[in-house]
């Protein structure tokens, strides 16, 4: 006799969004047969009788994880000991060598850099990342991004949480193969959907670029309350944000201010807390600042992720430096490996 497959209640429901462990990545929302949750305030919800197919509990992220079947999965062995941030195949420096690129790129617009070579040498019709939001300045939204200008668009960092697994859903109906764009998290509900496995959202996806993170903010509370009424600054009159051991806030006016980041440590998401993953350590390839001006440091961690970082770098997409010439970016990504580490261990 079969074992009878558990609901989205006595899984999801109890033990990750009841236990607030729940990352949004709306992961369940998206694969659900049935269409029986809905994405509401950043978390699912039950809309119709779950049909207890089982799957949800499958793909999350955050429901029966299990860092060895995963790194088996996706590198064929597990991580050593000595592998402080996880698996990879290269370190370097990498920035975008078109100068519109780097201008509006977060930090050297590495990933903006690579997505465009992509997107124009057809390895992909689209990239799953996050958007705009017409009328809210920095709050994102899900966007399948299918032009270069698009990709352009959607540069830079909001610091606030964006289920780009959306995106996906919306590629999958459209029948675009895509790169996927996303946090840590988002990237390990890609593998789950990946291992399980759930061909339909799976055959899409050429490659996964995962943005290193030590943890997002709500909106209304960086925002609105910290930004909006604490420091008086108009949200429109941002131009760009960035996170260099504290928030930087450069206005349209060059004027640049600052917060402490343990002025807003209330603002972070619950589920952050539970995470241990800082450098997206099963994406393809990783990407963060770390403490650069102007340049992204990239951790190439599959040979897939090698392939598409060779291609765009022999057609001159990026411009490159070696890791040993910031030693202290690489200083810092053990340091925030192990913070997380430390805070949510394995």
């Amino acid at each position: 006799m079969n074992k009878r497959k558990l609901g989205f209640d006595e899984t999801l429901g109890k033990n990750v969004v009841s236990a607030n462990r729940c990352v949004g990545c709306a992961t369940c929302v998206v694969v659900c047969p049935f269409s029986c949750l809905n994405y509401e305030d950043g978390q699912p919800r039950l809309v119709k009788d779950c049909e207890e197919c089982g799957i949800c509990p499958r793909v999350c992220p955050k429901f029966n994880w299990s860092w060895s079947e995963a790194e088996e999965f996706v590198f064929g062995r597990r991580r050593r000991a000595d592998e402080d941030f996880g698996i990879s195949r290269k370190l370097i420096l990498a920035q975008a060598s078109d100068e519109e690129i780097r201008k509006k790129g977060q930090d050297g617009g590495f990933v903006t850099a690579l997505l465009i070579h992509s997107h124009n040498e057809g390895i992909i019709e689209g990239a799953a990342l996050a958007g705009h939001t017409e009328g809210k300045p920095f709050y994102p939204s899900p966007l399948l991004a299918t032009t270069s200008q698009q990709i352009l668009r959607s540069s830079g960092t909001r610091y606030t949480y964006s289920p780009n697994m959306l995106a996906l859903k919306e590629a999958v109906t459209e029948k675009k193969s895509l790169a996927f764009v996303g946090t840590p998290c988002q990237v390990h509900a890609v593998r789950k959907i990946q291992m399980f496995p759930l061909k339909k959202y799976a055959a899409p996806l050429q490659f996964t670029v995962g943005l290193m993170c030590t943890e997002s903010f709500t909106y209304k509370g960086l925002f609105e309350e910290e930004l909006g009424r604490n420091l008086n600054v108009k949200l429109n009159d941002i131009r760009k944000m960035n996170i260099k051991g504290k928030i930087l806030i450069h206005l349209k006016s060059g004027v640049t201010e600052e917060i402490s980041l343990s002025d807003v440590k209330k603002y972070v998401r619950p589920s952050c807390h539970n995470c241990s993953d800082f450098s997206a350590e099963l994406a393809d390839i990783s990407a963060g600042g770390l403490g650069l001006n102007g340049w992204t440091f990239v951790v190439v961690r599959t040979e897939k992720g090698e392939e598409i970082f060779n291609s765009a770098l022999d057609a001159e997409a990026l411009v490159i430096r070696q890791v040993e010439e910031e030693p202290f970016a690489l200083k810092l990504l053990s340091k925030l490996t192990k913070r997380k580490l430390k805070n949510a261990p394995r």
